[in-house]
């Protein structure tokens, strides 16, 4: 247990007593996952210093890209372009004054460390700017610990384009092709889908080796994601790098055939990519098959903003079959959901030769599950992998806001359980027709009639067998 009587912020960053524990029971390495220790350069320096392998990039690389005013410089340094921004984060009122006066509105206040929508806000006047910054900055402190926020002019209607890259301690690095995470909900992303419908070979070229340069500037090491933002002109722009695995990566490695945390383990152990291990001695040897998507399921009602919900799951059944991948979380009948952690269920990946057979194995997949206790986003994700628009690959990051009829839900009718009720109701209160409740003691015990089967066919011999007769 880490972070006994400590709240959720406390807990999740609790560097000295998870480091403690991991001496105390003889770990000889961290994998962080995508939680918020991920990027924190303190803990990658803690871990080394405490003679334990961090699986993941070094402190000062974390430091020059995790944060995300840092790894602006780092794009600029490479030559790659960026949306115009602060060059250091906004401490007061009258600079960001000055900036929306140079740039214009819509401006967007980013959290300078962490990511997954956390401290982001959209201002469209010098009110709203005021008052996100205050809002960003209280979120920013209570996610990762860190209040410093920064601007960025904001683009109306771009689509969100990510590359997956990898580098060893070697000097070798090598893409694993793009991500698409433009159907996005309060800056957070809700579907990802791999390879991008929406951009040429020749731009898939040209974000890929964009993203080595930033990666190869600071000489990475370890698994990390270059974001892009595309315009309705098609040109990109950086707008940050997370150095860590993201919960996306695996329609990556769908598409792929690549173990990609696998990967970051042997790459942490001094491994170099041609190993034959991980067998990647040159960019050519990734190759891409077929494409993927990945729903988040998450204890949200849609229908109400999409609160977080909470309770016991009374019922949980995920889905299967060929071209499914799921990566549960807390999902198991009888798991308790708390309103102190991520409302992430389960995730859950398809696979398809064509982006509208993945996408049919998605819905297929996503009507097959039944949860119950908790609300969930199931209905909501099945209007948007069904909706013409997400299968034409025509989605910016403000496709659920342009689609109200998203929110059109159907109904689950929860028959089985509706069932159960109406059952043990009878049982233990009667019915009409049953003049009171049924007692145990009062049901009679079955009673087994004592046959004598040789008499009805002669002895059998010693194979003799009730199936066969």
């Amino acid at each position: 247990m880490i972070g006994k009587g400590k709240s959720p912020i406390d807990a999740y960053l609790g560097i000295d007593e998870i480091l403690a524990l991991a001496l105390k029971r003889d770990v000889d390495a961290i994998h962080p996952g995508y939680g918020f220790l991920s990027e924190n350069a303190e803990f990658a320096e803690k871990c080394e210093a405490a003679g334990i392998t961090f699986i993941g990039p070094t402190a000062e690389m974390q430091r020059r890209l995790g944060d995300k005013v840092a790894a602006r410089k780092v794009a600029m340094e490479a030559g790659v372009p960026v949306v115009p921004g602060t060059e250091e984060p906004v401490e007061h009122e009258e600079d960001a004054l000055i900036f929306a006066k140079n740039y214009g509105y819509p401006i967007i206040i980013k959290a300078a460390a962490g990511g997954g929508g956390r401290g982001m806000r959209v201002a469209n006047n010098r009110k709203e700017l005021i008052e996100g910054l205050a809002a960003a900055r209280s979120e920013a402190q209570a996610s990762f610990g860190n209040p410093a926020v920064f601007l960025e002019r904001y683009l109306e209607n771009p689509k969100h384009i990510e590359v997956q890259v990898l580098g060893d301690s070697h000097g070798n690095l090598v893409h694993f092709f793009e991500r698409d995470c433009s159907i996005q909900r309060r800056h957070q992303k809700v579907v990802e889908f791999a390879p991008s419908l929406c951009i040429t070979p020749e731009m898939r070229e040209e974000l890929c080796s964009a993203a080595l340069k930033i990666a190869g500037h600071v000489g990475y090491r370890n698994a990390g994601t270059v974001e892009f933002l595309l315009d309705q002109e098609g040109n990109f722009y950086f707008i940050e790098m997370n150095p860590r695995i993201q919960v996306e990566h695996t329609v990556t490695e769908m598409i792929t055939g690549r173990n990609l945390v696998q990967t970051q383990i042997l790459v942490a152990e001094g491994k170099p990519l041609s190993d034959p291990e991980i067998n990647i001695p040159n960019q050519a040897a990734v190759k891409m098959w077929g494409y993927a998507l990945q729903c988040r399921i998450t204890t949200e009602d849609p229908a109400n903003n999409f609160a977080p919900d909470f309770g016991i799951l009374k019922a949980y059944r995920s889905s299967a079959g060929f071209g499914v991948r799921l990566d549960a979380g807390n999902a198991f009948t009888g798991a308790q959901i708390t309103p102190h952690y991520d409302s992430l269920l389960v995730k859950v990946s398809a696979w398809g030769l064509t982006f509208d057979e993945a996408a049919r194995i998605m819905h297929r997949s996503l009507q097959e599950f039944r949860i119950r206790g908790v609300k969930t986003n199931i209905s909501f994700l099945e209007n948007v992998v069904t909706h013409p628009v997400f299968l034409n690959g025509k989605c910016d990051t403000s496709f659920i806001e342009k689609h109200p009829e998203l929110l059109q839900l159907r109904e689950k009718k929860d028959r089985a359980t509706k069932v159960l009720n109406f059952i043990g109701d009878v049982i233990v209160n009667g019915s009409p027709g049953i003049i009171k409740p049924l007692k145990s003691s009062e049901l009679l015990e079955a009673t087994v009639p004592d046959v004598d089967f040789t008499k009805s066919r002669p002895a059998a011999p010693a194979t003799y067998s009730w199936r066969r007769g």
